[in-house]
């Protein structure tokens, strides 16, 4: 098994000794993972500015609807 105590030494005296090595490793270990989020961030925003686009859509035929059934009323 894994000694995870062990392992967390290890890495906070690596990132003491050598900052500037950890630091770079751990942005380019996160790099994908920020690019992953944004991708995902702006296909969502786009998705919701579909769904807004549709449902104003739909509102408004439901008012062009009730405005023509309230004419032939008249």
């Amino acid at each position: 098994m894994i000694d995870v105590r062990a392992w967390a030494e290890y890495v906070v005296e690596w990132a003491a000794k050598d900052p500037y090595g950890f630091l770079t490793t751990v942005i380019l270990a996160l790099t994908p993972l920020f690019i992953a989020s944004a991708l995902l961030s702006w296909k969502l925003a786009k998705m919701i500015e579909a769904r807004d686009r549709e449902q104003k859509k739909k509102q408004k035929r439901q008012e062009n609807i009730a405005k023509a059934k309230r004419t032939k009323k008249d």
